[in-house]
């Protein structure tokens, strides 16, 4: 059972204890990430993350961080999404005090010195170009582009190079200083830890008062209807062998109650070797070699697309194909088979992933932030198990709307010709 409770700080914990691991890991979740920034400040948030590794009043510099980390074996990293930031350590279970130290000083003591700030620009323009240059990382920056527009939604969540290069030390501080606090986070500790141990070591997050902060302000976002099909494509132009395709459309947000029901049609959809995409698309047809389906959610909308690279020349039956799929699963029920097997799947894939920590943690806080409740497994269970085929067809009626789709290509072909597939 997941203990949740808060400090007298605001620092509101889960404690999550699994006795049949070696590890712990001890994430700190910052409900704040790139749809919370300006033009001026994109990037910001995906800045700060890579400074907190740079430094504290404790840790002088960036190897007095890592070599600490390093020497114990550690697993650490962080991430930044467009609604949150989190950090994280995995550790061995015996050294677990290291990893409530080490999170709590970087997130709440962190120095950001001038000169590593200075060499950190270089580093995520550097990070940026990896991802523009590669074009399956790249398309999803021209779908979210293409889905959301100029709303914050849309853009980079490293921000430009020109947002980069141009941030400065006093911004970063003011940009920490207003939203890294306690009261402001979730702690998610799980893995081999007694109750008495964790006690002591959750005494490493106890300090500081809690504050009257202002709510984090956020441009919401108002889905567009009715758009010209030549709105809803863009075509990046690369001279490259293989084209890569996002076809998706507005999807459910991260509070949507039907979230289950959508888990289930994705993966009957295009969730493993055996799903209908998979068999359609690539082993009866041989038009790529990956093809998925797959959803993102966001505090107040979402996406469910499908991705596929493929030969450039074969790309309309390849979109052709999976309009059809599209069609029919909103269309006609699914086979009882279909439906149990997804289940099964989802419910196979919790349980292995229920193995580490770290994903046991990242899972409980990520669905915390924005319902104030993490589900146990056995509630995740229930809730697949309850899903049926008449609930799949309706969500799939209502996320699958032809007039709603959006295109994202990356290839040798102009947008011109993409249209006339369509």
């Amino acid at each position: 059972m997941h203990e949740i409770k808060k400090l007298k700080n605001g620092l509101q914990y889960i404690y999550i204890p699994n006795s049949g691991t070696s590890a712990v890991t001890v994430l700190l979740l910052f409900p704040i990430g790139s749809r919370y920034e300006t033009p001026k400040t994109s990037g910001i948030s995906h800045f700060l993350e890579h400074m907190l590794f740079k430094g504290t009043k404790k840790r002088k510099d960036y190897l007095a961080v890592s070599r600490e980390l390093d020497a114990a074996g550690a697993e650490y990293n962080a991430f930044t999404s467009k609604d949150y930031t989190g950090y994280y350590v995995k550790i061995g279970a015996e050294l677990a005090d290291e990893a409530f130290d080490m999170i709590s000083d970087i997130a709440f003591n962190s120095t950001m010195p001038a000169k590593e700030i200075e060499k950190e620009k270089g580093v995520i323009v550097e990070e940026l170009r990896m991802y523009e240059d590669n074009p399956m990382m790249a398309v999803d920056l021209l779908f979210d582009r293409t889905m959301f527009a100029n709303h914050p939604l849309g853009w980079d969540i490293g921000g430009s190079p020109e947002t980069v290069r141009n941030m400065t030390r006093e911004e970063l501080l003011n940009y920490y200083h207003d939203h890294y606090h306690p009261q402001n986070a979730v702690l998610v500790v799980s893995g081999n830890l007694s109750k008495k141990d964790f006690a002591k070591h959750l005494k490493k997050f106890a300090s500081g008062n809690k504050k009257n902060l202002a709510e984090t302000q956020y441009l919401t976002y108002k889905h567009k209807s009715n758009q010209a099909l030549a709105d809803r494509v863009a075509v990046k132009e690369r001279k490259i062998d293989q084209a890569q395709i996002i076809l998706g459309f507005p999807g459910l947000a991260h509070d949507d109650k039907r979230a289950y029901v959508a888990a289930v049609l994705l993966t009957i959809l295009g969730g493993g070797m055996s799903s209908r995409l998979f068999v359609e698309v690539r082993e009866k047809r041989g038009l790529c070699y990956m093809v998925r389906a797959g959803s993102s959610s966001y505090r107040d909308t979402g996406v469910v697309s499908v991705q596929a690279g493929l030969d450039p020349a074969r790309m309309g039956e390849a979109i052709k194909t999976i309009k059809t799929e599209l069609k029919k699963i909103s269309t006609k029920p699914v086979s009882k088979k279909e439906l149990a097997d997804a289940k099964t799947n989802l419910i196979g894939r919790m349980e292995l992933a229920m193995e580490d920590s770290s994903t046991v943690a990242e899972k409980a806080a990520k669905q915390f932030i924005f319902v104030n409740h993490a589900d146990t497994p056995a509630e995740t269970t229930a809730k697949i198990k309850k899903v049926t085929a008449s609930e799949v067809r309706a969500v799939a009626k209502v996320l699958f709307i032809e007039k709603e789709m959006r295109l994202a290509v990356i290839g040798p072909i102009t947008k011109e010709k993409v249209l006339k597939l369509l």
